[in-house]
C-alpha cells in the first residue's frame, strides 16, 4: 500500500491553531506564527524550502476536517467552496469531514471536495480507492488528525516545530493513545525545526491487525 502521510505545523505546547479560530482569523489567534517558514517570512532558509517541497509533493488523495474546509456550522446555509481560491493546491480528490451531507465541489485545477457523513475509516477507504496508488495525505486539522494517528494508517509525520507558545487553541495529541514514530530527518532554521517521523517497523501492521 502506497505511503499515509502527514504534515503539520505545530507550536511548542502543542497547538496547530490558536484560540477562537474565525472566518476572519482561520488559524486562530496567533496561529499563523506557526507557518512563517512557509508564507513568506524574509527569515526563511534552504531548510524551510526543502520542508516546503515535502509539504507540496503531489498526492493521490486527501482527507481533511470540514473546520479545515471553512468557518460554516451546521447545515450548508452558503456556497462556501474552501480558502485557497478557485484552484486550490490539491490537485486532487479531497474527502471532507462532515455531519451535513453536501454535493461534491468541482474545482479548477483537478481538486474536487467530497463531503463524507460516514466518518474518518469511511473518508480515508474512498481517498485510497481515489487515489490509484499515489498515496494518500492527511491534511487536517487537529481533530482529523488525531483520528488518522489512533486508526494507525500514518506511514509517514512531519511535524514543524515553531519556537513560540500558544497557551490554548487547537492541541493535535490530545487522546492520542501511542505515537510508534522515529524520527528519519531534522532541518533546523530560525523559524521551526522541521522533523520527519516514519512509523517504526511493524507498528502499522500491528495498529490495523
Amino acid at each position: 500500500m502506497p505511503d499515509t502521510t502527514c504534515h503539520m505545523s505545530i507550536s511548542l505546547d502543542g497547538f496547530v491553531a490558536g484560540p477562537r479560530q474565525s472566518r476572519e482569523t482561520p488559524l486562530g489567534e496567533r496561529g499563523v506564527e506557526l507557518h512563517g517558514w512557509h508564507i513568506g517570512d524574509p527569515r526563511a532558509t534552504e531548510a524551510d524550502k526543502i520542508a516546503n517541497s515535502w509539504l507540496m509533493r503531489p498526492r493521490g488523495a486527501y482527507v481533511m476536517g470540514r473546520n479545515m474546509f471553512g468557518p460554516v456550522r451546521g447545515e450548508w446555509d452558503e456556497d462556501w467552496r474552501g480558502w485557497w481560491g478557485t484552484e486550490p493546491p490539491y490537485h486532487a480528490p479531497v474527502f471532507v469531514l462532515t455531519h451535513h451531507a453536501h454535493e461534491p465541489i468541482e474545482m479548477a485545477g483537478g481538486t474536487t471536495f467530497h463531503f463524507v457523513t460516514e466518518g474518518f475509516e469511511a473518508a480515508y477507504a474512498r481517498a485510497v480507492e481515489a487515489a490509484q496508488g499515489q498515496g494518500v495525505d492527511i491534511a487536517g486539522g487537529a481533530s482529523t488528525v488525531r483520528q488518522a494517528l489512533n486508526a494507525g494508517v500514518i506511514d509517514e509525520l512531519t511535524l514543524d516545530i515553531a519556537p513560540t507558545l500558544l497557551g490554548s487553541g487547537e492541541r493535535m495529541f490530545d487522546g492520542v493513545e501511542s505515537f510508534g514514530f522515529e524520527p528519519v530527518e531534522v532541518l533546523h532554521s530560525p523559524l521551526t525545526t522541521h522533523i520527519r517521523y516514519r512509523r517504526a517497523d511493524g507498528s502499522r501492521q500491528q495498529a490495523i491487525q
